[in-house]
């Protein structure tokens, strides 16, 4: 066991003091004896100060609701299972026979679960600054991914905030034609900022699709984002 678990040192870039430690948080509960769910406990603790931690220092305008969003987005299951199969987590789970049938090894919850669980284990072995390390060194590209731009707003909204974050005008939106019979027409709008030389167009079934749309693509030409919007939508 112990070069499998020097190849997920080295996948993970930190060694263990303690390998009974790394072997706890590795223990699902299925498997007979102690279990990682104490250590997963603590480390979704860490976890969750960590990355507030960064954020509040990331972000020194945010206020406390973007805050909440983006620590979210970073510590949600799914980006840590995303991690952890990147690692090959689940080659070196300890899972009951049950699980191990079932595909545990594959399972989103558990993968999440056991990367929590080693993160409090690299605390308990070296401590918050090791373990903040570590942490801070896995997220790295999701943490360099995040806007304060909330991307679950439509674009409208998210055009707006990001203008009112940069002192500028609110857009301008006017619809430059109408095409079509009254039951199936196609309005086209453009819409105008302070920030852009040029103005940005859209078309939809209605005034405020096309306004959704060619708000959009201000996002896009300011780099914001990639902006979109779906066109069959009211």
């Amino acid at each position: 066991m112990s070069s499998s678990l020097s190849r997920l040192e080295r996948r993970l870039g930190y060694s263990f003091r303690d390998q009974e430690l790394m072997l706890l948080a590795l223990t699902h509960r299925s498997f007979a004896g102690r279990n990682n769910e104490r250590l997963e406990f603590l480390g979704d603790a860490i976890l969750n100060f960590i990355a507030g931690e960064a954020l509040f220092e990331r972000f020194p305008q945010a206020r406390e609701g973007q805050l909440s969003r983006l620590r979210a987005r970073l510590v949600k299951g799914e980006t840590l299972a995303v991690l952890a199969r990147g690692f090959e987590l689940g080659d070196f789970l300890r899972l009951g026979s049950g699980e191990l049938k079932s595909g545990g090894f594959r399972r989103e919850s558990i993968l999440a679960d056991a990367l929590e669980a080693l993160i409090g284990a690299i605390y308990l072995d070296r401590g918050m600054d090791a373990a903040r390390e570590r942490v801070l060194a896995w997220l790295a590209d999701e943490m360099n991914d995040l806007t304060l731009i909330d991307t679950n707003k439509d674009p409208k909204t998210r055009l707006q905030e990001f203008l009112q974050s940069r002192g500028g005008e609110l857009p301008h939106y006017e619809v430059v034609d109408i095409q079509g019979e009254p039951h199936c027409r196609t309005f086209f709008v453009q819409c105008s900022i302070d920030l852009l030389s040029e103005t940005t167009q859209g078309q939809g079934a209605s005034r405020r699709i096309a306004e959704q749309v060619a708000a959009a693509a201000a996002l896009t030409a300011l780099g914001v984002e990639n902006g979109r919007v779906e066109n069959g939508h009211d």
